[in-house]
């Protein structure tokens, strides 16, 4: 699952005869690997070995060679004595009895000993002997798995027979991990290599897009999958293992599970392989709440690059951007189980005294006192509140919850109120554990009913895009409100957005007039605010011109707190807007300043903030400040548990426009999956559009059009879900709709998608983007009904238009449709002018899907290829030919046979007919005679190379 490149580089080592070492913790699949390679390898008719070693056989000699020998074909071994495969005296050790096990591997130790090295020869020269003649009949695969626990002679037989025969065909694939205390990138190599010029390669982790294909069969929630890739790093198994507490039931909202007996069971094994000294290491950074390298040496752990480095090495742990995060998280849990109380105040007295922040300072000095204080809670509080000032609610959360259990048992409602701000700041930090524990202390205890409703309030902002599965708790919190105006206008506020998300504009707006009302009757300014910012948000997407006097309302309020939902208030709203009006400079500068404030924070304030500044960069061409600002998302929102369509969406976005639109399709496939599961239309919406661009840019245009008509069947239910997702200015899908009906040849449907949009933006768009992306649209209209002249202008001057509000790659983009309508009408030097422009502009914007794009026109251009239709985006035909596929192109060209070409080259017939099927997918065309006319029609060089 997800190897296809590491067992491609496998495969190539191999066939050139060479072997491979496979390193990486355990679980991380090396043996399926092995598995793979030894499956592929026996259906080519090789002779396949395998041995894996284990810990307890290790120190018996030739154990692992003997179960090698016992594989090969009886004709070789039957007559052969088995002291002359061994070097042994017979019966072999290894065909004792279970009982007498033990005392024969003693004895067979002390033999082993009083032997003379001439043995030890013997077996490596009667192993070499025997696969030399394997050999001489077919290529001969070594597979050896958990190496570091084959016994020694086993391991210099195996070197031994590859090095001398390895250009005979015996090959060798070892896995296992590397030494302990030795990392892979520290130059050295593994004890067991099977040959000095083995090609190491590391095992990596699992990327999200494939542990999600991994646990598909298991119904998990999208969001709960996102969450296993993060605690887990990316090891298969432990994900397997932490996902199995979800198998037996799919929880409606995310709740952190017990951990299952057999990951503790892996922390254990791999905790056990590192010094006294690392557990201290590791200890101090699991009790710190940001643990770096640098912290650590502070704190006394001069060591602590060497030990953080051998617990990656083992899989305990990850290093990203300077800080330390263990996988599974649960490996600090177990390292601070295992120390004593007076252990754990040492090293939290010893934290105390180097960590940078006063807050941090507070979190240590109140571990290592673990009594009620209320002094030290008082101090708690006063850390907390001014690490809520400063954005960092994870810290907030912390602190109010050590707070609560610091403070004495009276006064209760200081405690509850204490855990009800942990609850708050934890639900905007992302720390679903911390808020569930919280809002039940709270929701048990006798709190009031403002209490109450606030805890419910935070587990609604904890399920973020998933309110409306959160009908339970919000049925509880209007119980809980009973007409408190002050409770309600919070409370209707959550119930506007998750009827927003649901496809319920309506109602939606209902509520946040419900807010309103309540909001301005308790005297309650923050809700106020952002009940209108919402109304103006409801009125953008439904295409209506009032929310410019709402936010003009709202901003006449004073600017809600910080409190960790900066995505709700006026200010982004307005943000907002700006990008929706094509202000993007201005929305660019404003989102700057508010990462500036929330940038220390881990919730959904900071992926919403993130998602807009990658969109406003993917508009403006800065393609790798997009795919940055998006990667900052996905990794938030999957650390955080957070939910992965708004975070997926940006990450999709961006790499349609500078990364792999394979991987665009992927992250939005994805994301559009989690979206689903929240029932969350906005951004099922978006999602659909994304991926219906990017299917029509890898050239499958039905599936693209047939995606994005999905947006269409969003607002067309019975009950009107989506309804707002028509609207043009906002989702601006319907221009890319319309250029895939023209591709597919429904001319008459493409041009009345563009009348259509045209009428639902009236007057009040003209000048913004939208109407350059209909008008390119149009032109492509014009150029199928034989109008090429006005199909040109009309590019001109969408493309004037895209040039002033500071667009570039739809600039590129006017000028790729140009080029091809230029060369449909046969103006080679115009079509080719364009192309080279929009290159020039996809290249100055790092726009690499888009510049490959362009070098493509320019390639069939310069071959005099016509184009077969009109293809929308220019469908990203692969023309690029390998060496080998070039040699086999020109032969057949110029019309060889497959066997002539096979006798030539010195293939065979099938890896010709493989190669050239290859060839005509890649160039587009179905037959000899066409390669034929391709190569006759480009200049002689070009009929060589074949690729831009």
């Amino acid at each position: 699952m997800g190897r296809s490149a590491l067992l491609a580089s496998i495969e190539a080592r191999l066939a050139a005869n060479g072997s491979v070492v496979l390193t990486g913790p355990s679980g991380i699949g090396k043996t399926a690997l092995l598995e793979a390679v030894g499956d592929a390898a026996a259906a080519r008719g090789e002779l396949v070995l395998r041995v894996a070693g284990t810990e307890t056989e290790r120190w018996v000699p030739c154990s692992g060679l003997a179960e090698l020998l016992d594989q090969l074909p009886d004709t070789l071994t039957a007559d052969l004595p088995r002291e002359r495969l061994t070097g042994l005296p017979a019966p072999h050790p290894m065909a004792a009895t279970a009982a007498a096990k033990a005392a024969g591997e003693r004895a067979l130790g002390r033999s082993f000993a009083d032997r003379s090295g001439m043995d030890h020869v013997a077996c490596r020269l009667s192993f070499r002997g025997l696969l030399a003649r394997c050999a001489e009949d077919r290529p001969v695969l070594l597979l050896v798995d958990d190496a570091q626990w084959v016994d020694t002679e086993s391991v210099h037989a195996v070197r031994y027979a590859v090095r001398r025969l390895g250009s005979r065909g015996v090959r060798a694939v070892v896995a296992g991990p590397w030494p302990d205390g030795l990392a892979a990138g520290d130059g050295g190599s593994t004890p067991w290599a099977p040959a000095p010029d083995a090609l190491h390669l590391p095992v990596p982790p699992l990327g999200p897009d494939e542990l999600a294909e991994m646990f598909d069969s298991y119904g998990l929630p999208v969001r709960v999958v996102n969450t296993l890739h993060s605690d887990s790093g990316g090891n298969p198994f432990l994900a397997l293992a932490l996902g199995g507490a979800f198998t037996d039931r799919i929880p409606r909202h995310w709740r952190p599970a017990p951990l299952p007996q057999r990951v503790q069971a892996v922390i254990a094994e791999r905790l056990a392989r590192l010094p006294a000294q690392a557990h201290e290491t590791l200890l101090m950074a699991a009790l710190a709440i940001r643990p770096t390298t640098d912290l650590l040496c502070r704190a006394g752990r001069t060591e602590a690059a060497r030990d953080i480095r051998r617990a990656a090495v083992l899989g305990l742990l990850i290093t990203e951007g300077g800080g330390i995060r263990f996988t599974p998280p649960a490996v600090g849990t177990v390292l601070a189980e295992a120390a004593d109380a007076q252990h754990l105040a040492r090293v939290h007295r010893a934290l105390a005294a180097v960590v940078p922040d006063a807050a941090g300072r507070a979190r240590h000095r109140a571990l290592a006192d673990p009594g009620p204080n209320a002094e030290l809670a008082h101090s708690l509080v006063t850390a907390a509140e001014q690490a809520v000032r400063q954005g960092s609610h994870r810290m907030a959360a912390e602190l109010y919850r050590l707070a609560a259990d610091r403070s004495p048992a009276e006064p209760a409602a200081e405690r509850l109120e204490w855990l009800v701000a942990a609850a708050e700041t934890g639900a905007n930090g992302g720390l679903p554990d911390l808020v569930h524990q919280a809002a039940e202390g709270v929701l048990t205890a006798d709190a009031t009913r403002a209490q109450r409703v606030r805890v419910r309030l935070a587990l609604l902002d904890l399920s973020g895009q998933g309110l409306a599965e959160m009908g339970e708790v919000f049925a509880a919190a209007l119980v809980d409100a009973d007409g408190d105006p002050a409770l309600l206008g919070p409370l209707r506020l959550r119930m506007a957005l998750g009827a927003l998300l649901n496809g319920a504009p309506d109602l939606a707006e209902q509520e946040a007039d419900g807010a309103l009302a309540h909001a301005r009757e308790a005297g309650d300014t923050a809700t106020e605010a952002k009940a209108l910012a919402l109304r103006a948000n409801i009125s953008l997407i439904e295409g209506r011109d009032d929310y410019v006097r709402d936010l003009e309302l709202a901003g006449r309020l004073p600017e809600p707190p910080l409190d960790g939902q900066m995505h709700t208030t006026p200010r982004y709203i307005a943000a907002y807007c700006a990008i929706a009006e094509d202000r993007l400079p201005e929305a660019r500068a404003e989102l700057l300043r508010m990462l500036a404030l929330v940038e220390r924070g881990s919730g959904e304030e900071v992926v919403h903030v993130l998602r807009n500044l990658s969109e406003v960069a993917a508009r403006t061409g800065r393609c790798r400040e997009a795919l940055d600002f998006a990667d900052r998302a996905m990794r938030i929102a999957e650390q955080a548990a957070l939910s992965p369509g708004p975070a997926w969406y940006p990450g999709a976005l961006a790499e349609l426009a500078g990364g792999s639109i394979h991987r665009a399709v992927a992250l939005a496939e994805r994301g559009l999956r989690a979206s689903e599961q929240e029932n969350d239309v906005i951004f099922q919406a978006r999602l659909l559009h994304v991926l219906g661009v990017a299917r029509m840019r890898i050239g499958d245009v039905r599936a693209g059009v047939d995606t994005l008509l999905r947006i269409e069947a969003l607002g067309s239910a019975p009950d009107e879900r989506g309804r707002g997702m028509r609207c043009p200015m906002v989702l601006r899908w319907h221009g890319d709709l319309a250029q895939g009906l023209v591709a597919l040849g429904e001319i008459d449907r493409a041009e009345e998608v563009v009348r259509t949009a045209r009428a639902a933006i009236g007057d009040r768009c003209r000048g913004a983007a939208v109407t350059g992306l209909l008008d390119r649209a149009e032109a492509c209209v014009l150029a199928a009904r034989g109008e090429p002249d006005d199909a040109v202008t009309l590019l001109r001057q969408a493309a004037a238009l895209f040039e002033r509000l500071g667009q570039p790659l739809e600039v590129g983009h006017c000028l790729l449709e140009q080029a091809r309508i230029e060369r449909r009408r046969r103006r080679a030097g115009a079509a080719r002018k364009a192309a080279a422009d929009a290159l020039e502009i996809f290249l100055r914007c790092g726009a690499r899907p888009w510049a490959e794009q362009a070098r493509h026109r320019l390639a069939r251009l310069d071959m005099g290829l016509q184009d077969g239709g009109p293809a929308p985006f220019g469908a990203v035909a692969q023309v690029t030919l390998t060496e080998g596929e070039q040699r086999i192109a020109v032969l057949v060209g110029q019309g060889a046979t497959n066997q002539q070409v096979a006798n030539r080259l010195f293939l065979s017939v099938k890896t010709v007919e493989a190669s050239l099927t290859r060839i005509y997918r890649k160039l587009g065309i179905r037959s000899r005679a066409q390669l034929g006319s391709l190569l006759g029609s480009a200049p002689p060089e070009k009929g060589v190379t074949l690729h831009p």
